[in-house]
């Protein structure tokens, strides 16, 4: 820390070390905490989500063999590509059952319930309907396919034992579609009961032109049953309950012919289930009396829900689990053959990668071994094994997105942490010092250590604490001593202007003295000449009187005999000539092609004395070693003279203030030395505007070509 020394008083000008390291430190502290809490936090959620995760991955594998042990499961491993949603028709499943006794309605929709194989109907009337269709899984037995469902309806009409017209009762259209034939069976309902509570449904084969054959279908067996209870709840024993709706169930067992010629073959050589099983469709429709009217149920109706697929563990998976399922093959007949690959879903919210590379980072014991689960489920159609792969690593992902939400309020807590420190810093301590600082330096201004440029050698006492006025203590301190040291400069600079004033008055009538008696000087260079003598007396006069009336009081009374001038013949006058006058490298571009004179109205001494100034002007400001450029140019009503020098261009607030009285200053040119820094005070260019306002011209600065031009306007002459 700077301390400088005034009157053997050390000042200092920064806040002590001490106190700057104090505050500081304790808001890094602050800061540093905060980071190392948000990591512990981040830690020890990593170890409870690490032991989480792993209590999940053998309970998933658990809950996933328990679902699939189930006849439910059993149904979806052993129909693996069964499709979503129905389309023409269903797709027989093969059930965990080695066949279905269609004939007991309570054995059949025990086997239905218990296997999930049926597929769900919304109807328009707000109810649902279900319909499966299934083959059972021992081929011994038979090659049959079940159709069993049910669907709300009122009451149904039976058809008289040997009636013709099947279309006069309600009936079942059931459409196959396999290996390229279709067969269709139409059967109407047969009540049984009085009640009407139990019947049969007689199988006729149904010709493409929709004629039914004379003979039921022996090998089509089907039964239909009414539960007694109404569906919206009111007693069967009403007789208004006749036509309420009712629960209605049948059970269907459809002849395959094709089955039964595969069944053929030797027990070694039988395919079970068939290897065409998914592309067989089937179609079945409940039709009310009558012909021509909407189907009371139609399996390929849109809207269905399909029962429990393999897919529908997926949910079950956590992001980055992978759940392969093999059919085992028989000891001795190779590897198994995979059946099923299902993958977690990936975590869809978004997370910071910085924030999941940070987790990543976290030491975690035993975070990147690898999760492995094996299980295997018996069917009886074949063992199953299930393998539950698992990757730890996805909890950084599921942690991450937790991370991110509560890195805002982290990010948070730092900002404000910063904000505070940063109002600490820019609010006090930064005026303190700045304040320290300004006040170190008035002391020396003061007392003689700064050079100054006032009267007796003193500095300017120049304290300016604008920008640290407040309304604290700091700002009304700051304030006073702003408003104490504005007085004191106020009555210095009211004695400056007093003597800048009367040192203008002899400075500017000396300026125009000291040109012809320079001439004079060289005209009489001689030191044994007489008027060499007193000449350098008269010099020195004039420097005495120099600096000691207001100078454009004096040059606006001028008044100057324009008449025409040749400009032309001016220019390389003046191009010729400028070294005698101590100005080298003067050059007239394009004056020897004009073809004619160019007259302008103008006085010859005055302009000469214009050209001189800015000259001289460019021979102070251009850069060592380069020339000045002398440039005509005509237009309509006036006729340019531009002098142009390279070196620095004049600041942009200055182009209009530069011919200005004291304005154009040599202090900083190229070219200048320390004495013309001294004796040149912006006077030249203040005179060439006068005189060319005075002759009707114009004078302007352009900045151009890396260098500076003026341009001299004059008006043509008749």
């Amino acid at each position: 820390m700077s301390w400088p020394s005034v009157g053997g008083l050390r000042l200092p000008t920064r806040i002590p070390l001490r106190l700057r390291v104090f505050f500081r430190g304790a808001f890094a502290l602050l800061a540093f905490a905060t980071l190392a809490l948000a990591l512990s936090v981040l830690l020890e959620e990593k170890q409870q989500a690490l032991a989480t995760y792993r209590a999940g991955f053998a309970k998933t594998l658990g809950e996933i063999g328990a679902r699939l042990r189930h006849p439910t499961g059993q149904l979806a491993l052993l129909n693996p590509q069964a499709s979503g949603a129905p389309g023409a028709g269903l797709r027989p499943l093969v059930l965990p059952f080695s066949a279905i006794d269609f004939d007991d309605k309570g054995k059949v929709q025990q086997a239905v319930e218990m296997s999930g194989c049926g597929v769900h109907y919304a109807l328009p009337s707000g109810h649902d309907a279900s319909l499966c269709v299934a083959v059972g899984n021992n081929p011994l037995i038979g090659g049959f396919i079940y159709a069993v469902g049910s669907l709300p309806s009122a009451d149904l009409v039976a058809r008289r034992v040997g009636a013709l017209d099947l279309t006069a009762a309600s009936r079942v259209r059931v459409t196959l579609t396999m290996r390229g034939q279709t067969l269709r069976w139409l059967a109407p309902y047969e009540a049984m009961s009085e009640t009407q509570t139990r019947g049969r449904l007689t199988g006729f084969k149904e010709e493409d032109d929709g004629h039914t054959g004379e003979l039921p279908v022996r090998d089509f067996r089907a039964w239909l049953w009414r539960d007694l209870r109404c569906l919206d709840g009111s007693p069967p024993s009403d007789p208004a309950a006749a036509g309420c709706v009712r629960q209605t169930f049948f059970s269907l067992r459809l002849p395959a012919d094709v089955f039964r010629e595969d069944l053929q073959a030797p027990r070694d050589h039988i395919v079970w289930p068939p290897a065409d099983l998914d592309r067989i469709q089937v179609r079945v429709q409940v039709l009310p009396p009558g012909a021509g009217g909407a189907p009371l149920f139609d399996s390929a109706q849109a809207g269905a829900t399909p029962p429990f697929a393999l897919k529908d563990l997926q949910p079950l998976l956590a992001p980055g689990e992978t759940l392969r399922i093999v059919r085992l093959a028989r000891p001795g007949a190779g590897e198994g053959t995979e059946v099923s690959a299902l993958h977690g879903q990936q975590d869809q919210q978004p997370s910071s990668p910085l924030v999941d590379a940070l987790i990543r980072r976290l030491p975690v014991d035993g975070y990147d071994a690898p999760l492995q689960a094996r299980e295997v489920v018996a069917t009886p159609l074949g063992r199953y094994e299930l393998l539950l792969t698992g990757d730890v690593r996805s909890v950084n992902r599921q942690l991450g997105v937790v991370a991110s939400r509560v890195a805002w309020f982290v990010g948070a807590t730092l900002l404000a942490v910063g904000l505070t420190w940063a109002a600490i810093e820019l609010r006090i301590i930064r005026r303190i010092t700045v304040l320290t600082r300004r006040a170190a330096l008035v002391s020396q201004s003061v007392k003689g250590g700064v050079k100054g440029s006032g009267p007796g050698g003193a500095g300017e006492i120049a304290l300016d604490v604008a920008d640290l006025r407040g309304p604290d203590e700091l700002g009304l301190l700051a304030g006073t001593l702003a408003d104490l040291i504005q007085r004191v400069r106020d009555d210095a600079r009211r004695e400056q202007i007093r003597a800048r004033q009367e040192q203008d008055q002899w400075h500017a009538v000396g300026h125009e003295i000291m040109s012809p008696l320079q001439s004079l000087m060289v005209l009489h260079a001689g030191a044994d000449d007489p008027s060499h003598r007193y000449i350098q007396r008269m010099q020195q006069a004039i420097k005495v009187l120099y600096g000691h009336a207001s100078p454009s009081e004096a040059f606006a009374a001028t008044t100057l005999p324009v008449q025409a001038l040749d400009l032309v013949a001016f220019a390389r006058h003046v191009a010729d000539n400028a070294a005698h006058a101590g100005i080298a490298r003067v050059r007239l571009i394009h004056g020897a092609e004009l073809k004619g004179p160019l007259w302008v109205r103008a006085d010859e001494y005055a302009l000469e004395d214009v050209v001189t100034h800015v000259l001289k002007n460019a021979e102070q400001w251009r850069t060592p070693g380069t020339e000045v450029t002398l440039a005509l140019a005509g237009e309509t009503d006036q006729v340019l003279l531009g002098v142009h020098n390279l070196g620095p261009a004049i600041p942009q607030e200055l182009l209009e203030t530069v011919f200005d009285y004291g304005v154009s200053q040599s202090a900083g040119a190229p070219g200048a030395t320390e004495g013309a820094a001294n004796a040149h005070r912006g006077q030249g260019l203040f005179v060439a505007r006068t005189y060319m306002a005075k002759m009707g011209g114009t004078i302007r600065a352009v900045n151009e070509d890396g260098g500076v031009t003026l341009v001299l306007g004059m008006q043509r002459a008749a």
